[in-house]
């Protein structure tokens, strides 16, 4: 099982050292593929994330969303335990001097988006999940901090006690009142369906609002089965 786990981690690029086996593809994230693995160190299953830092974008995206991550910490966040470079180095905060960079993080069994595939939810994990959901990102914008790319695919769940956690901050940015974000929203893999019309019609700037208006399109597919503006635009 260990060797087919590093021939995947093989066939992905993968180069952690022998600390980590066991390797699976698990999905893609914003900026990067993510596999989970075993950490044999800690003696726990991790989702690791893999960033290439090919030039200066990738790179300035990769910071920002390091810092990030590094400042959250909730229940209902996601757990990042460490980023490390090639063959598990640390980083110690000199991501420029490598190629790739890797963030180890909490391991969930499953997402809103796969359970969604199997149809509507009860009205009451409906309420369960919406009350993670708003409880977790009344703490990400605490923190001044905007996801900017909440989806189903996005929303993580613990099977076995029904906890939600948000992830994947590759999105995600510092609010700057000074700063202006007109333009920015296209950028990366973005996805439309759960993004103001307003928005996506005339991107301007904006506020925690988009995290709030994607929200609200998430309870509407979790009680409905289907995206808000499915097939309108």
């Amino acid at each position: 099982m260990a060797e087919k786990g590093d021939c995947i981690a093989s066939a992905y690029g993968y180069d952690l050292g022998g600390r980590f086996v066991d390797f699976q593809p698990l999905g893609f994230g914003v900026n990067g593929l993510v596999l989970s693995a075993m950490d044999s160190r800690a003696c726990r299953k991790v989702a690791v994330k893999k960033i290439a830092l090919s030039d200066a974008r990738s790179m300035k995206h990769a910071l920002r969303e390091i810092k990030i991550i590094r400042r959250l910490d909730h229940d209902n966040i996601v757990k990042v335990y460490e980023v490390l470079g090639p063959k598990g180095t640390d980083l110690q905060g000199e991501l420029f001097k490598f190629s790739v960079a890797y963030i180890v993080q909490e391991y969930m069994e499953t997402d809103l988006a796969r359970l969604l595939e199997q149809g509507t939810l009860a009205e009451e994990h409906a309420k369960l999940f919406m009350y993670q959901l708003l409880r977790g990102l009344k703490y990400i914008h605490s923190a001044n901090v905007l996801h900017r790319d909440l989806k189903p695919a996005n929303i993580f769940i613990s099977t076995e006690d029904l906890v939600l956690k948000i992830g994947d901050f590759g999105l995600a940015r510092i609010v700057d009142q000074h700063y202006s974000h007109k333009g920015y929203l296209s950028e990366g893999l973005v996805t439309k369906w759960y993004r103001s019309p307003r928005l996506l019609l005339s991107p301007n700037n904006y506020t925690k609002a988009i995290d709030m208006w994607a929200a609200g399109c998430i309870l509407a597919e979790m009680l409905t089965g289907r995206m808000l503006f499915a097939g309108t635009l």
